[in-house]
């Protein structure tokens, strides 16, 4: 029998009025925030203007979701589309249910679309954005608690998970891996931020250090969960993904540093702003413009500097030249 243990919330609905507020989304809702906002914060300080995240965000946030949910509908097809399943559950999202490999994968495709509106590129935007993601699954992770879901094997450990009894679950204490999740990402957020100041991390390979350190604590923390999953070679299908998209960024980290080494320079393109961009100095710029300086050419020639004579087809021209500058101000 444990004396220590984390409780389980007996329900992961709040009822407010009519309205159920649901433990799940309102942590996914606070996660999305806290990226933004935090994303937001690194992109300013790496140059770029403040709500360009926000904007992107309304991209990526939705390609995220769907895409989450389409890797769990997929992977997890028996759970919707087998004998005695409703179907139509595959669509009840508030249950439960996104895979993070589906939701960076469709969520990475809704921010290319929103970076290529505002001219902006990909890698940089997701540098920025990196940690915020992490913390984001940090908090998305207890939304796992309130529906007492994806727990690990039975343990008697004083940090134990005691989970209800319940549709497809045994009531008793187990490894609380939605914990051992949420500490890991907090830590994945902290490393890339620490590197991105130590290294100068550009060209997404901040977003890559992300993405390699969350998938080496996924694969253990996968390793030791018990809720049904298919296997491939013994392994879970999470795991054996894990260590692909490990492999993955790890390479694009080394090809990129070699490729393109340093930071950008420039994140966001500024608005244009006649007063810096030289728009005054070109509507002077007819003054200044060799035309002019030919027609001054003969008052400082040889010719004219050795006698009193002057040529008479420059006297006629004499008038059209001191005309031009009204003529270039003019147009």
């Amino acid at each position: 029998m444990n004396l220590a243990f984390i409780p389980s919330p007996s329900t992961g609905v709040i009822e407010l009025g009519p309205i159920p507020l649901r433990g799940y989304a309102f942590c996914i809702i606070i996660g999305v925030f806290v990226a933004v906002w935090f994303g937001n914060k690194r992109w300013v300080a790496r140059g770029g203007k403040a709500g360009t995240v926000a904007d992107i965000a309304v991209w990526a946030v939705p390609f995220g979701l769907v895409g989450g949910r389409l890797y769990h509908v997929i992977t997890d097809y028996q759970l919707y589309f087998s004998d005695g399943e409703n179907w139509v559950d595959a669509f009840k999202i508030w249950e439960g249910g996104l895979g993070i490999w589906g939701a960076i994968a469709l969520g990475a495709v809704g921010a290319w679309i929103g970076c290529r509106r505002r001219g902006i590129p990909l890698p940089a935007w997701a540098d920025a954005l990196a940690p915020g993601i992490a913390f984001a699954q940090a908090i998305g992770r207890w939304g796992n608690w309130f529906n007492q879901e994806l727990y690990g094997k039975p343990t008697d450990v004083p940090w134990a998970l005691k989970i209800s009894e319940g549709t497809n679950r045994v009531a008793g204490t187990y490894h609380p891996t939605f914990l051992y999740e949420s500490l890991w990402c907090v830590g994945v957020a902290l490393l890339v931020i620490w590197a991105d100041r130590r290294f100068k991390l550009g060209h997404g390979r901040a977003f890559a250090l992300y993405v390699a350190a969350y998938c080496a604590g996924r694969g253990w923390i996968e390793y030791m969960r018990v809720d049904e999953a298919h296997h491939v070679l013994g392994l879970r299908l999470n795991v054996w993904t894990a260590i692909i998209v490990f492999v993955l960024a790890v390479t694009y980290i080394v090809i990129s540093a070699k490729v393109r080494p340093g930071r950008e320079e420039v994140v966001e393109p500024a608005t244009a702003d006649p007063a810096e961009d030289g728009g005054d100095t070109a509507t002077d710029a007819p003054a200044k413009t060799g035309e002019d300086t030919a027609d001054d050419a003969p008052a400082t020639t040889g010719e004219n500097a050795a006698g009193p004579e002057k040529d008479p087809v420059a006297e006629e021209q004499a008038p059209e030249a001191d005309g031009s500058p009204q003529k270039a101000d003019k147009s």
